[in-house]
């Protein structure tokens, strides 16, 4: 059986409930479950809140709520990993055999049902724990730069690489934070994702993370663009 855990918390604080504020005209937790039904990879689409507006919004368009979830896992410090760990077991309290499990955050807008087949497929075709979305930073993060103590001067965060060049330094890349594959076990056993997982890369005009009111007025232009501004 394989499942989408969508964690959805009532508690945004930089973006008032950002997980049901609508986006040209869809709250952005219904578009998270459409894009997961759309890839027909799902036997459950299941949210996990703590909060019963969320949990009416998820079940009145198709999404399983078969429990909730508990309020020491829905603060502002809990990382993603437990909350899965939990909803699989709250599901498999319910008698479902689970193989594989993807967490699709509910806040992404430009994720399509193509990119969790391919993450599923990639998946399915190695032996690595997790699959995630990932892009290419747009500058290296070797070259980062930070301030001192001394007038604010600025000196490398990595001197040994100051003088290598550009050509020659390899390429990273950042988790993008749209969703992760993980086979079941590895959600038990495995709490840091990015040490055994495979990308799948995403432009970076659809690498949008959705954290401040800046990044969704800049969200809303790149939307426009990408659709052609039919919305």
């Amino acid at each position: 059986m394989r499942i989408a855990i969508i964690p959805a918390r009532g508690g945004s604080k930089r973006i008032s409930k950002k997980n049901i504020r609508d986006f040209f005209g869809v709250p952005m937790l219904v578009r998270a479950i459409k894009t997961a039904n759309l890839s027909g990879l799902f036997d459950q689409v299941v949210v996990s809140t703590e909060c019963q507006q969320i949990a009416s919004l998820a079940s009145s368009h198709g999404a399983a709520v078969p429990f909730f979830r508990p309020e020491n896992l829905a603060d502002d410090f809990t990382p993603t990993v437990p909350v899965i760990a939990h909803a699989i077991s709250e599901c498999e309290k319910l008698g479902w055999q689970i193989n594989e499990v993807c967490c699709i955050y509910p806040c992404t807008p430009f994720l399509t049902f193509q990119d969790l087949i391919q993450g599923y497929e990639l998946l399915k075709s190695t032996i690595v724990d997790y699959t995630m979305a990932i892009a290419e930073f747009p500058a290296s993060p070797i070259r980062a730069l930070i301030g001192n103590n001394i007038q604010n001067c600025l000196s490398p965060m990595f001197n040994h690489d100051e003088l290598v060049r550009t050509q020659d330094i390899p390429v990273a890349y950042y988790d993008v934070g749209q969703f992760y594959w993980g086979k079941r076990k590895a959600w038990f056993e495995n709490n840091r994702i990015h040490s055994n997982a495979l990308g799948v890369i995403f432009p970076r005009i659809r690498a949008i993370d959705i954290d401040t009111e800046e990044d969704w007025l800049f969200a809303e232009t790149v939307f426009k663009f990408i659709n052609n501004e039919k919305v």
